[in-house]
């Protein structure tokens, strides 16, 4: 039987993944999927709640509420953003 936290980082690494996709990829495997989740969860609960957004999707996991919609739009900006501080300067010669 897995544990409930297993779960959560099932749920975080699918959220993440999908944030990648969205927002055009990291480089990376799963683990920085559920990091990527994780951290959408944070951002987009914490976007959703300065904007007065509802919660649409939240699944609970163990009795902890994970919000998945605002866990993928969270981690594509993120995605975004990082693509945004990291793409390649091309130098005219």
């Amino acid at each position: 039987m897995a544990s409930s936290s297993g779960y959560m980082r099932c749920a975080a690494g699918i959220c993440g993944a999908i944030a990648r996709g969205i927002a055009g990829g990291t480089r990376g495997g799963f683990v920085i999927s559920v990091l990527l989740g994780f951290l959408g969860a944070f951002i987009g609960t914490w976007l959703a709640r300065m904007l007065r957004l509802p919660e649409l999707f939240t699944i609970a996991v163990a009795g902890h509420p994970f919000p998945i919609l605002w866990s993928i739009i969270g981690g594509a900006l993120l995605v975004a953003l990082a693509h945004a501080l990291t793409r390649p300067r091309y130098i005219e010669h």
